[in-house]
């Protein structure tokens, strides 16, 4: 019963915490961790419930949905070479999979070699993964939640983020963005108000204009006002867009709060960023195709970890001694 209540106490912080500002990090950390202790509140009020019935399931189904997550990964992997070409960041879902296994294969071997620092390192690279395992599902939980959060209509500005091109043509990815964009343009004028669009994208080794102008062309064949576009060419991060957008908007005396349009994978992290600095922004995700998301979502992730890089090692250090310092204690004993 008392984790019950805890578990809806942290619901509500949880709550509350969104509501003042959505756009933090830690407030997937919570979110995960109030689902939690409301879950064990739950099955320790009705353990007969089928509930608990599924989640003792799961525990049980685990290292077979592991395998078979491990093995959806990889074919994502190979699918993303294929498709996308062979770059690193293409190959985070293959990377994932193959880490997925290591457990298993460390298993094996410390089975047939019957050491115990086999399996410290075992239990190390497990504790390390579940820990990685564990923000990666609060990030995907709360992505959901956060792309899920109402639109305020009345923005400034309509600010579209490039996503690179294809020679001088607008890719699917990006076109996606533009499009849903305009949607938001025509609600506003609609309602009577006139936002700016802003094209945030400079020009890349392998393109042939920049991203802005591409974007605004698009926008224009699409039925845009030719008025109403403001292109910021100089961007090729979506930390440049951010800070390239806030003196675009400043020079021009256009007003905050703005929209900016990403994909729906990239939309917290965007928002993360845009508050880091100081920009008064909603941020709203257009679709991806679905075999693009694995990889796509690994790389947001993988940026959010780097940002905060000197945490997560020391956590992760902390988490991968205490094995091995259980086994040399036992093995001095």
């Amino acid at each position: 019963m008392i984790a019950l209540v805890v578990g809806m106490v942290l619901l509500g912080w949880f709550v509350l915490r969104v509501y003042r500002e959505p756009r933090r990090l830690g407030n997937s950390v919570l979110l995960l961790i109030a689902l939690g202790v409301t879950l064990i509140g739950v099955l320790h009020v009705d353990p007969d419930s089928g509930l608990a019935t599924l989640a003792l399931l799961v525990i049980i189904l685990s290292p077979l949905l592991v395998l078979l997550l491990a093995a959806l990964l990889m074919v994502n992997g190979v699918q993303m070479v294929r498709r996308e070409g062979r770059r690193v960041a293409n190959l985070l879902s293959f990377g994932l999979g193959v880490a997925l296994l290591a457990p298993y294969v460390l298993f094996v071997v410390a089975l047939v070699v019957k050491s115990p620092w086999a399996a410290g390192v075992l239990a190390s690279i497990t504790l390390v993964e579940s820990y990685f395992g564990f923000l990666l599902l609060a990030f995907l939980l709360y992505s959901l939640i956060y792309l899920r959060l109402p639109y305020r209509p009345g923005m400034g500005a309509i600010v579209v983020h490039g996503s690179g091109l294809i020679g001088d043509r607008v890719p699917p990815l990006l076109a996606a963005r533009l499009d849903r964009a305009l949607a938001i343009l025509r609600a506003e004028i609609a309602a009577g108000r006139a936002p700016m669009l802003v094209t945030s994208g400079g020009k890349g080794s392998d393109e042939m204009v920049a991203e802005a102008d591409a974007m605004a062309d698009y926008l224009l064949a699409q039925g845009a006002p030719a008025g109403a576009i403001l292109r910021e060419d100089r961007s090729e991060t979506t930390d440049e867009n951010l800070s390239e957008t806030r003196t675009l908007l400043a020079r021009y005396g256009i007003p905050t709060p703005v929209v900016l349009v990403t994909s729906n994978f990239h939309a917290l992290r965007t928002g993360i960023l845009a508050r880091r600095q100081g920009l008064d922004a909603t941020v709203v995700g257009s679709r991806t195709a679905f075999y693009y998301l694995p990889s796509a979502i690994l790389r947001e992730f993988t940026a959010l970890l780097v940002q905060h890089k000197w945490t997560n090692l020391v956590i992760s250090l902390a988490l991968a001694a205490l094995p091995l310092l259980a086994v040399a204690t036992y093995s001095v004993e």
